[in-house]
C-alpha cells in the first residue's frame, strides 16, 4: 500500500490512538521518549524509563522477547505483538502487548504497547471459576461414589423405580439375591413383573398412594417364587428429570428378626456416614458425639479433639450463636436454617447452616442435635439491594437540595439502624434479648430504638 508521506503530529495522534504506551527507542535499544495514554498506566513510572535500557524495565522471563524484538525489528522480520510483563511498585506485573517498528532515517525504534490488564483480569477470572467447575465436579463424583457403596453395601433390598413408567432403574446386590436376579434382567421391565400377579395390584396401589401422599407407604406383598409375603415400602424422590420411588424389599423373617437393637444400628450408622454434620451435645452444650463430615468440616483428625469441649468455642461469634440456639432449642424444641460460621483448626471460617432439635432420655435428661451442612462451596450470587434498599437510596437522594446533608446524614443512619435490628430479629427467630446481645445494646436501648422506629406496638411489652 502506497501511502503519502506522514506529518509528525498525525504521526503522533495515530500513535495516541492505536496505543496506549509509545516508546522511542535508539538502535542501542535505549528508551529515549515516553508518551502513555492511560492514567492507571502512570503508577508503573514509566517517564523513568527515559534513559534506560528497554530490556531492563521488564520482568526477568520477559528480557528475551524484548531482545528478539529488536533483533527482528533490526532484521525487517514480520511484525508481530509479543507479551511481556513490567514490574509494578504495587507488586503484581502488568501485562503489556508490544509491536515494534524501525525508523530507517535514524535507525530508531517505535514501540507500540496495549494494556492487556483487562484481558488478564478475565483470564484469572477464567482459570478461577474453570478450578471451581473442576472442584464442584470432583464434590460431585465422590458423593456419587459414597453413594454408590452405600446403595450396593446395604443389607436391606432396594430398587429404584422411574414414577412415570413404573419401570426398574437401578438394584442393588441385596435385591439381586433376593429377587434371584444375579444378571440385573430387572432393570428397565416394570416393577410389578418382580411379584406375583396376586401381588400386582398391592404394588401399584402402594406406589399410587406414595406418589400422592409424599409419605412413606408400606404394603404386603410377594414377589415371585417367593414362599411367603414380604413387606414392601416405597418413598417419592425428586430429581431434575422427575420423581423416582425408592422401594425396599424386607422379608418377613427379616422383619421379624430386625428389632430395635437392629433400628437402632441402622440409625447410628446413618448418623456417622450422613453428608451433613452431626453434633450431639447435653443442656450445657458439651459435646457427646460427632460424625466424620463434622470433624471434616472444622479439620479435625480424631473425635477425641472435639468430645467433651463446649461446640461454643467452634463459633465465630462464641456465646452469642451459642445463647441464640440454646433459647431456642429451649423454647421451641427445633431450630432451622440458623446461618452462621464456624471456627476451624486452621483458623479458616467456615460459613454453614445449622439445623437443631431437642431430645429426652426417659431419664428426662436433655439432650441437642445439630445438623450441620457446609455452605462455603454453594455459588452465591453477588450480593444486591433489595427492593427496599433501592427505594430507601432514591428517596434519600431526592433530598438532596432539599434538606441540610446533617438531617440527610441522620435518615441514613436511621435506615440502617432499622435495617440492623429487623435482621438481628430475624436471626434469632423474634428473641429481643438474643437480639440485643448480637448488636452489642442492651435490652433496654434495643426496645427504645424499636419504639422510635416504629417496630413494635404502643401495647407491646418488652
Amino acid at each position: 500500500m502506497k501511502l503519502p508521506s506522514i506529518e509528525a503530529q498525525t504521526l503522533a495522534a495515530l500513535i495516541g490512538v492505536t496505543s496506549d504506551v509509545a516508546l522511542v527507542i535508539d538502535k542501542d535499544g535505549v528508551v529515549q521518549d515516553v508518551s502513555v495514554k492511560k492514567d492507571d498506566l502512570a503508577s508503573l513510572g514509566c517517564h523513568n524509563w527515559i534513559g534506560q535500557a528497554w530490556v531492563d524495565t521488564v520482568v526477568v522471563d520477559s528480557r528475551n522477547k524484548i531482545l528478539e524484538m529488536l533483533e527482528s525489528a533490526t532484521q525487517g522480520s514480520e511484525l508481530r505483538w509479543r507479551h511481556v510483563n513490567h514490574p509494578s511498585p504495587q507488586g503484581l506485573d502488568v501485562p503489556m502487548q508490544y509491536a515494534l517498528v524501525r525508523f530507517e532515517s535514524d535507525g530508531r525504534f517505535l514501540a507500540l504497547g496495549r494494556d492487556m490488564e483487562a484481558l488478564a483480569v478475565l483470564q484469572r477470572r477464567l482459570v478461577e471459576t474453570q478450578q471451581a467447575m473442576e472442584r464442584d465436579y470432583l464434590r460431585l463424583r465422590h458423593i456419587e461414589t459414597r453413594y454408590r457403596i452405600l446403595f450396593d453395601t446395604s443389607v436391606e433390598a432396594v430398587m429404584l423405580v422411574d414414577s412415570n413408567s413404573l419401570r426398574v432403574t437401578e438394584v442393588n446386590l441385596s435385591a439381586q439375591a433376593l429377587l434371584k436376579d444375579a444378571t440385573k434382567r430387572l432393570v428397565g421391565r416394570e416393577v410389578v413383573e418382580a411379584f406375583e400377579p396376586a401381588s400386582r395390584e398391592e404394588v401399584q396401589a402402594l406406589l399410587r398412594m406414595a406418589y400422592a401422599t409424599g409419605r412413606v407407604e408400606m404394603r404386603k406383598a410377594r414377589f415371585t417364587g417367593a414362599q411367603a409375603d414380604c413387606t414392601v415400602t416405597a418413598t417419592v424422590f425428586r430429581q431434575e428429570n422427575g420423581a423416582q420411588f425408592l422401594v425396599r424389599l424386607l422379608p418377613q423373617e427379616v422383619a421379624k428378626e430386625q428389632g430395635p437393637q437392629g433400628v437402632s444400628a441402622l440409625l447410628a450408622q446413618a448418623m456417622e456416614r450422613a453428608p451433613d454434620g452431626f453434633v450431639l451435645t447435653d443442656r450445657s452444650g458439651h459435646i457427646k458425639s460427632v460424625n466424620a463430615e463434622f470433624m471434616a468440616i472444622v479439620g479435625a483428625t480424631a473425635s477425641s479433639q472435639l468430645l467433651g469441649q463446649a461446640l461454643e468455642q467452634w463459633f465465630v461469634r462464641g456465646g452469642i450463636d451459642w445463647g441464640v440456639l440454646n433459647t431456642n432449642l429451649r423454647q421451641q424444641t427445633a431450630v432451622k436454617e440458623f446461618a452462621t460460621n464456624l471456627l476451624a483448626f486452621t483458623g479458616n471460617s467456615v460459613a454453614v447452616e445449622i439445623a437443631a432439635l431437642t431430645l429426652q432420655t426417659p431419664e428426662n435428661d436433655v439432650f441437642y442435635a445439630f445438623y450441620v451442612r457446609d455452605v462455603t462451596r454453594r455459588q452465591v450470587p453477588e450480593v444486591r439491594e433489595t427492593s427496599g434498599m433501592s427505594d430507601s437510596v432514591a428517596q434519600l437522594a431526592r433530598l438532596v437540595g432539599r434538606l441540610p446533608m446533617k438531617d440527610i446524614v441522620g435518615e441514613t443512619v436511621d435506615m440502617i439502624e432499622r435495617m440492623c435490628i429487623k435482621s438481628a430479629l430475624d436471626l434469632t427467630h423474634n428473641n429481643r434479648a438474643s437480639a440485643a446481645e448480637m448488636l452489642g445494646l442492651s435490652r433496654q436501648s434495643l426496645y427504645v430504638k424499636l419504639r422510635r422506629h416504629g417496630m413494635v406496638s404502643e401495647g407491646d411489652a418488652e
